[in-house]
C-alpha cells in the first residue's frame, strides 16, 4: 500500500531562493506527523506541494499513490489553513453544504451531522460563523477539511490561537481521527502539543531535514536521578544502566526511594537542530 504523503527529493527555488532543498518524508496510513521549524525553513512550501497550489522545481511528491495536484490526489486530502476565514453569516451547516458542493462530496444531510458531532459542535449547526468562539471555529475548519471523506489532513497550526481547553479539545479530536486510520501532517509551532499527539517529528531548517523520529527516538539521555536516604543525585547512565546504578546503591547501605530516567524534551532537541533561528 502506498503512503499516504510520500515525497522524495523534493525541491523548490523561488529565483535565487531556495525553498526546499530535497527532502524526503513519508506520512503513513493512521500516522500522525508534526512538521516543525523556523519561519522560513519551508514546511508552508512543502504543504502547497502537497495540495497542488505550487509546482515543485525538482522531485515528486504523491497522496495515496496519486501526483500531488491530480484529481485523485485533491479528492484523498483535507486542507486546513492557518489564516482561514469563513462568511461570518454562514451557520456551521450551510459552510459544510458549501464544502459538499465544492468537493463533489454526495454525502448529504448524513455527513454534515456526523462530522458536526465528530468536532462537539452538532448542537451549533445552526449557529452562525460570527457568533462561535476561535475555539469552535477552529472544529469547524476541521470538519470542513474533513467533507468528502479525506484520507489525508494537512494541519497549518491549528491549535495556535486556542487557550489550553481548546487545544485539548482540538487534540482529542486529532487522536479521535488516527484511530479511525486518518493520516495527519501537523504544521506547528507549539513543541509541547507536537510532543504529546504525534507519533513522528520531522524538524525543518533552510528547506532541509535536519532532524526526524518518534519523540521518544529523539530524545536524548541525560542521565539517572536517584533518590535515596542521602538525597537526590544525578548518575551518568541510560535506561540500561538503572539495575545496576541501584543495585550499587543498596550495596553502600542506601535506601532508594524513587529513580527517573532523565531525558531531553522536544523542545531542547528543536533548539539544538535549529540552532539559534527564530520561529
Amino acid at each position: 500500500m502506498p503512503a499516504a504523503l510520500a515525497v522524495r527529493a523534493l525541491a523548490k527555488r523561488y529565483g535565487t531562493v531556495e525553498a526546499l532543498g530535497g527532502v524526503d518524508l513519508d506520512v503513513t496510513e493512521g500516522e500522525l506527523v508534526g512538521l516543525l521549524g523556523p519561519n522560513g525553513a519551508g514546511k508552508s512550501t512543502l504543504v502547497k506541494i502537497a495540495c497542488g497550489l505550487v509546482r515543485a522545481s525538482a522531485g515528486d511528491a504523491q497522496i495515496w499513490g496519486a501526483r500531488a495536484g491530480t484529481r485523485p490526489a485533491r479528492r484523498a486530502l483535507g486542507y486546513l489553513a492557518e489564516l482561514f476565514r469563513f462568511p461570518g453569516w454562514m451557520t456551521a451547516d450551510e459552510l459544510l453544504l458549501l464544502h459538499q458542493r465544492l468537493s463533489g462530496s454526495t454525502g448529504g444531510e448524513r455527513e454534515r451531522t456526523d462530522l458536526l458531532e465528530l468536532v462537539a459542535l452538532r448542537d451549533a449547526r445552526s449557529r452562525r460563523v460570527e457568533a462561535m468562539s476561535k475555539g469552535m471555529q477552529q472544529r469547524l475548519g476541521i470538519a470542513q477539511a474533513l467533507v468528502g471523506t479525506p484520507r489525508l489532513l494537512l494541519l497549518d497550526e491549528p491549535t495556535s490561537a486556542l487557550d489550553p481547553v481548546g487545544r485539548r479539545t482540538v487534540r482529542t479530536l486529532l487522536e479521535e481521527l488516527r484511530a479511525r486510520g486518518i493520516s495527519v501532517l501537523l504544521n506547528s509551532h507549539l513543541l509541547s502539543e507536537v510532543e504529546l499527539v504525534c507519533d513522528r517529528v520531522v524538524i525543518l531548517l533552510g528547506g532541509k531535514v535536519v532532524a526526524a523520529g518518534t519523540p521518544a527516538e529523539l530524545a536524548q539521555a541525560r542521565g539517572i536521578e536517584l533518590e535515596t536516604d542521602r538525597g537526590k543525585r544525578v548518575v551518568a547512565g541510560t535506561r540500561e544502566d538503572v539495575p545496576g546504578i541501584v543495585a550499587e546503591a543498596l550495596r553502600g547501605g542506601e535506601r532508594v526511594y524513587g529513580v527517573r530516567v532523565l531525558t531531553s524534551t522536544l523542545e531542547e532537541v528543536y533548539l539544538e537542530a535549529v540552532g539559534e533561528e527564530t520561529t
